[in-house]
């Protein structure tokens, strides 16, 4: 009797993104550190590597070089944090915030010149220059395009100027 022979089955996408992953992760770390020097980010950017190929590991697989595809990810993964924000911001051990000093006077003085702007203009100015809205928040809020918001903005502040021509002097002290 013949006995039909089975041949092993072929291991599941999954199980070859594990063997990869556990062959490579040690490789793609020390590269990782090289970039950044930071021992956690380097961790950081593995598992993002990592994560990045699994999402896509039917096209990875596919490749050529399957550990350059990798470190070709994993380069990309740590030119996109560089390229954020974030990726240089570092936090001071104190915060030295220059301490502002209103005057009641000039503040009665500005608020006076900008009730005497028509509605839509007040409104433009107090969400660009006190909620520090953009233009396009602001645009969106008023129901109005984003040409109308820049041009109005504008003109506000030409008015603005030309009713506080008297108090300058005041308003712009050193």
């Amino acid at each position: 009797m013949l006995e039909l022979l089975t041949p092993p089955s072929a291991p599941s996408p999954r199980e070859e993104f594990t063997r990869f992953a556990y062959a490579s992760s040690a490789r793609l770390h020390s590269s990782a550190y090289q970039l950044c020097r930071d021992w956690h980010l380097a961790q950081d950017l593995t598992q993002a590597t990592l994560t990045k190929l699994f999402l896509s590991w039917e096209r990875a697989a596919g490749s050529d070089n399957l550990p350059a595809y990798a470190h070709k990810v994993l380069l990309r993964t740590y030119l996109d944090h560089r390229r954020r924000r974030s990726s240089t911001e570092t936090t001071p051990g104190r915060l030295r915030e220059p301490s502002y000093t209103v005057d009641a006077d000039l503040r009665v003085t500005m608020m006076s010149a900008l009730g005497r702007l028509p509605a839509r203009d007040r409104a433009i100015v107090l969400l660009r220059y006190f909620a520090d809205h953009s233009v396009e928040q602001v645009a969106a809020e008023l129901g109005v395009p984003i040409t109308v918001v820049k041009s109005q903005t504008r003109r506000s502040l030409i008015k603005l100027k030309h009713m506080l021509l008297r108090e300058r002097p005041t308003l712009f002290a050193a």
